[in-house]
Parts: C-alpha cells; sequence; structure tokens
C-alpha cells in the first residue's frame, strides 16, 4: 500500500509539473498581427446602381440632297477624315457635286438683284428726302431689298446642303464608306460624330432611397477597364413617381469626361453620395467582430491585445465610422484579430 501511495504521489505531482510548464508556455506565445495607426479621415455613404452611359450629343450627318460624293482631308492630318478623327464645329467632311442642283440655286444672279435692289432703295431714300417721290414707291423700294435679301439668303442655304459640315466639336464614331465621286442619295448617312466630354446615365433605384436621393448630389463613377481613375457626376433629374411593377423610381446622372476617358456604351457604377462626415474616426468594416456583448474590435497596448467594444456611425461597402469606444493614435488589429482574445500577447509584424 505505502508503495502505491508512493506512485501515486509522483504522477500527480508529475502531470502537474507538466500542466504548469505547458501555461507557462502558452503564457510566453505572441500571436503575430498586424496594426495601424487610428487617425481622424473622412466617410462618404452611398447607394450604388449601375447603367450604361452615353453621350450628352450624338448626331448623324445626312445628305439632304442626291449628288457626286467626295470625302474631304482633315486639316490635322492632311489625310482624309478616319474614324476617331476630332472635328471642330464647323469642320467640312465630305463636298457634294451637282451641276444642275448649283445651276437651279442661282445664287450669283440673286445676288446681283441684292445689289441692284438695294442701290436702288438708296435712291429712293435720297429722293424722298427731297419731296422727290412717294412714301409708297418709297416703301415699294425697301420691299423689294427686303425680299431680295431673303431670296439670297435662301440660295446660300441651298447651296450649303452641298457641304457636310460639323455643327459642333467632336469626334467621329462612323464614317461609311463610299467611293469618290460615286452617286449617293438623299437621306444618305454622310457620318456620325459625338460628343462625349460629358456623359449620361440613366438609372432606377429602389423607392426605398427616394428620400435619401435629391438633385445635385455628387456621384462617383467607375469602370472596370479605368480602374485606376474616378470621375465624378451629379444627379440631373429625378421621377417623383414610382413604377408600380418594378417598385423603382427613374433618375439620369450627368458625368464629366473631360479627357475621355469613359466611351459611349461602357458600362458603370454610380456610387451615389448620400452623406459624408469629416474628421472622424473611420476603420475598415471587416476587422469587425460581432459578440454577444457587442461590436468588437481589438488594439494593442504594450504589446497586449485589448478587446474594445464599439458603436458605428456611418458606413459604406469598405469602411465604417466608429462614434465610441476608440480614440486617435491608438493601434489597431487589421490582421491576425481572429485568433485573439482579451489580454493576449502580441507580435507586430507591421
Amino acid at each position: 500500500m505505502k508503495i502505491k501511495l508512493t506512485y501515486l504521489i509522483f504522477f500527480t505531482l508529475l502531470v502537474a509539473g507538466c500542466n504548469n510548464q505547458d501555461a507557462g508556455l502558452e503564457a510566453d506565445v505572441e500571436i503575430p498581427v498586424t496594426v495601424e495607426d487610428i487617425k481622424l479621415k473622412s466617410i462618404e455613404e452611398f447607394v450604388s446602381t449601375t447603367g450604361t452611359v452615353y453621350p450628352v450629343v450624338d448626331v448623324e450627318l445626312e445628305s439632304e440632297i442626291a449628288a457626286r460624293y467626295y470625302l474631304e482631308a482633315n486639316p490635322a492630318t492632311g489625310r482624309q477624315w478616319q474614324l476617331g478623327d476630332r472635328v471642330r464645329r464647323g469642320s467640312l467632311i465630305a463636298r457634294l457635286e451637282d451641276e444642275e442642283y448649283e445651276n437651279n440655286i442661282k445664287l450669283e444672279l440673286y445676288e446681283l438683284n441684292l445689289e441692284l435692289s438695294k442701290s436702288n432703295l438708296e435712291k429712293q431714300e435720297s429722293l424722298y428726302a427731297k419731296g422727290g417721290v412717294t412714301l409708297n414707291e418709297l416703301k415699294q423700294a425697301g420691299y423689294d431689298y427686303t425680299n431680295a435679301q431673303i431670296t439670297v439668303e435662301n440660295a446660300r442655304l441651298q447651296k450649303e446642303k452641298m457641304k457636310i459640315t460639323s455643327t459642333f466639336d467632336g469626334i467621329i464614331t462612323e464614317l461609311p464608306y463610299y467611293t469618290q465621286g460615286s452617286e449617293i442619295q438623299a437621306g444618305t448617312m454622310i457620318a456620325g460624330i459625338m460628343d462625349y466630354k460629358s456623359m449620361l446615365l440613366d438609372i432606377n433605384l429602389p423607392e426605398k432611397y427616394i428620400n435619401d436621393i435629391q438633385t445635385g448630389q455628387d456621384v462617383k463613377i467607375t469602370n472596370y477597364a479605368i480602374p485606376e481613375d474616378t470621375l465624378r457626376g451629379e444627379i440631373t433629374q429625378l421621377s417623383p413617381a414610382i413604377n408600380p411593377q418594378t417598385r423603382t423610381f427613374q433618375g439620369s446622372i450627368e458625368i464629366n469626361n473631360p479627357e475621355l476617358k469613359l466611351r459611349p456604351g461602357m458600362f458603370v457604377k454610380a456610387d451615389i453620395i448620400t452623406n459624408r462626415a469629416d474628421s472622424v474616426i473611420v476603420i475598415p468594416k471587416d476587422i469587425i467582430l460581432s459578440r454577444q456583448r457587442g461590436m468588437t474590435v481589438f488594439i494593442v497596448n504594450r504589446g497586449v491585445a485589448n478587446e474594445r467594444i464599439i458603436n458605428t456611425g456611418l458606413e459604406n461597402n469598405e469602411e465604417v465610422e466608429v462614434i465610441r469606444g476608440l480614440s486617435t493614435n491608438e493601434r489597431i488589429v487589421t490582421d491576425g484579430f481572429e485568433t485573439l482574445s482579451h489580454n493576449a500577447k502580441v507580435k507586430i509584424l507591421k
């Protein structure tokens, strides 16, 4: 019995010693974590939507007469106009020729008649001042001159139809090919020109946001093809009516695109900024843990992790405002927090 009792005491002491050694090892374990200093910054709350953008100005130039077609040269390059070329207001894109049409306009004859009418009016005005003609004769001369002016202007407009010119600054986006000198019919499309320094995006938003969205709100525009660039837009129109089938309301966003980074037809994401706070504590959303006591994060103080319960304010997909529970210049754990417990020792990697 004494021998058995001796073995039992020895085994108990051995187990206790091993447990104490393991506890000492655990107490010395430092969990690697990444931290960052808490600083004040800005945060924006927004409603996201998507859609296809289109240009504010999109015009197709067509021939108004049947005539022979000649594509003109781009003065900037010296070669014929091509897709993607920039055009200025008044740039001559193509020239139309038809001798019979031009002869029927009789512009030179009308201009000569205008000169004669003007001379006659001046003569009648001089005679009327001297009492040489009646008021009716003066009025008739004025009428003839005005009528001659209108006739000349109409003839010039008819002749301008033989020139296909751009009516605004833009870029050629369509340019059908026709053989030089070939006959084309009236209504033939000559060129498509767009001005997309400003773009439009039509949107449909869920009715729950109808009180949050207002005209004049700023919008951030992004596209997967230009991920490094964020363009600015603005809500310009909103419908007050809810579509009963889709439970959405319509709106329109105008986008500033001065460097032409967005192209017509691109699919974009629009983040409509509904709220903003400046100089507040903002942390990444994915480092917040949901516990029974509430939302918690970990800060590091003298090599030890401390659990903090926080209250939040504004938030978006990536960040959240902390209104209670954290202070500036504390260091918050951003990586390695999943295995932490309160008062655990940590090793800072960054």
